[in-house]
């Protein structure tokens, strides 16, 4: 299979992650613009980075297929306060693609979109919007990210921030890069009730050491859990697994909150806080996506392990 064509606009927002200069392509490489620094592009994808902390989300977005467009679409407006059709001609980052589900649905209606990662999921994210010329991956770090300051329409990052070493000097740089007058919306885990907390990271203190060819048979095991009536409903508010009717979803969801080595969980008034630090006005809680009355109560009352706290903000021009 071809390698995906560069885009040449999308790359002139990339910056040396050393220098901060800008960079053009010569043959297979970004090369700095005093030549300095040099940086391989493979299977379309300048790289930027390293793997860094985020093995197990290369493992994670390179083994499971979990793009489902309805769902994808339902859960981008939901997550972000904006409609994908809304998007054409805008230009947008998805900071922490994962293997691109949200940046290919985005792109696939009309927004040009970089979307970066620093795991190599970016692998499967380049195939996966491959056909899609106005969408450019790239691999690099959300903590010093190499990507023009003040020039996005909108700056996205759903389920990412909270599994850096710095949640909030990754939501800087991110919010950085939204231009004046541009929106940032981020999803971070919800922090839940002191029991839920303690049990869910005493068992984290076992599975985040856990060989992936070991931990993975036992998630599994966790999605049967999430096929059955009534268990999936109760038990899952106390240690966390899936209960979503696809199975390969309920997997991978499993394996999203049991294996990363760093999740952190945050608070409304916490993430709004960081907006206002950051110039944003319009500052607003985004609705869960799930609705119902016991929903919400339980919901309000954070009793939902693995649900979020969502906001979203507009940058003062």
């Amino acid at each position: 299979m071809p390698e995906p064509a560069l885009n040449p606009e999308l790359i002139g927002l990339l910056r040396c992650p050393r220098s901060g200069a800008s960079l053009r392509v010569e043959s297979d490489e970004l090369v700095s613009a005093d030549g300095s620094f040099r940086y391989p592009i493979r299977q379309g994808v300048p790289r930027l980075a390293g793997e860094a902390y985020a093995e197990s989300f290369g493992r994670q977005w390179n083994r499971y297929d979990v793009a489902r467009t309805e769902e994808d679409e339902a859960t981008f407006e939901a997550k972000t306060g904006v409609h994908p059709r809304d998007l054409a001609d805008r230009l947008v980052l998805d900071a922490g693609c994962g293997g691109g589900r949200y940046a290919r649905l985005v792109g696939s209606h009309g927004a040009n979109v970089l979307g970066v990662d620093l795991s190599t999921a970016v692998d499967k994210a380049s195939a996966l919007c491959a056909e899609l010329p106005n969408v450019q991956i790239a691999q690099a770090d959300l903590l010093d990210l190499p990507v023009a300051e003040a020039a996005f329409d909108l700056v996205f990052s759903i389920g990412v921030l909270h599994h850096t070493p710095d949640p909030r000097r990754a939501f800087a740089q991110i919010a950085k890069r939204v231009k004046p007058g541009g929106r940032l919306s981020v999803w971070l885990y919800r922090k839940n009730t002191p029991p839920q907390e303690w049990l869910n990271s005493g068992i984290r203190a076992v599975t985040t050491r856990t060989p992936a060819r070991v931990l993975e048979p036992l998630c599994a095991g966790l999605g049967v859990l999430g096929s059955v009536p009534v268990v999936n409903r109760t038990l899952n508010k106390l240690a966390n697994f899936s209960a979503h009717p696809d199975w390969t979803l309920r997997v991978c969801d499993n394996f999203d909150w049991w294996a990363p080595k760093y999740q952190s969980h945050h608070t409304v008034p916490e993430l709004s806080s960081w907006f206002a630090a950051e110039g944003f006005e319009e500052i607003a809680e985004l609705p869960p996506e799930k609705s119902g009355d016991f929903y919400r109560w339980v919901y309000e009352h954070d009793l939902i392990i693995g649900s979020g706290v969502n906001v979203t903000g507009l940058r003062r021009g």
